[in-house]
């Protein structure tokens, strides 16, 4: 049956509804494939910024070398940043071979292990910069009550880029929650079809 040249199917849905779905799923691959770059890419720089970090003072004969690892909170941020690089580069992989082949990759225990790891992924990525955070402020600002010096009065070139490495990793984490949602979308959308199939929602 046909209405002004549109094919319907018995059950009134016109047939071109695939297509619109076709389009959906190649603009939600081509944001995933730009995010997890992005997020590739903040990853590698912020670790860069801040294990690279150093600098040297001399007060009269003492010299004393301010790096990161003499934080443990920069030293987690290091280390998360080097998972969120490796994981997104291995899944950008993913995600081009996908594209290239032109089919939708996603099986449900696929979409489940990609969504778990995306949600590993934010929540470390989240820790790292809240402890990260915590520990420029007392750095910069001191704690009176425990005695502890403003460290950045002394070392200012190595906050400052401290500070690079930090908002570099805000923003890969920022990255990580939109990319949370998509592979969640991309997760229940195989259960929407489903019932779309079957008729049961």
């Amino acid at each position: 049956m046909s209405y002004l040249g549109v094919g319907v199917s018995p059950g009134n849905v016109p047939v071109f509804h695939g297509s619109n779905l076709r389009v959906l799923d190649k603009r939600v691959r081509l944001a995933e494939l730009i995010l997890r770059c992005l997020i590739c890419a903040l990853a590698v720089v912020s670790a860069v910024l801040i294990g690279t970090d150093t600098q040297v003072k001399e007060f009269f004969t003492i010299r004393k070398r301010a790096k990161f690892t003499d934080m443990k909170a920069l030293v987690f941020l290091v280390v998360a940043d080097g998972i969120a690089a490796a994981y997104s580069f291995f899944q950008l992989v993913r995600c081009g071979v996908s594209m290239v082949r032109g089919s939708v990759l996603f099986n449900k225990p696929l979409a489940w292990a990609i969504f778990s790891g995306d949600q590993v992924l934010a929540y470390l990525s989240m820790a790292a910069v809240a402890a990260s955070a915590q520990s420029a402020v007392f750095s910069k600002y001191g704690q009176a009550e425990l005695e502890w010096m403003k460290t950045c009065t002394m070392f200012g070139k190595f906050c400052n880029q401290i500070g690079e490495g930090v908002a570099t990793s805000v923003l890969m984490t920022l990255s990580t929650l939109i990319l949370s949602a998509i592979s969640a979308f991309s997760l229940f959308r195989l259960y929407g079809d489903k019932g779309k199939e079957t008729g049961r929602w």
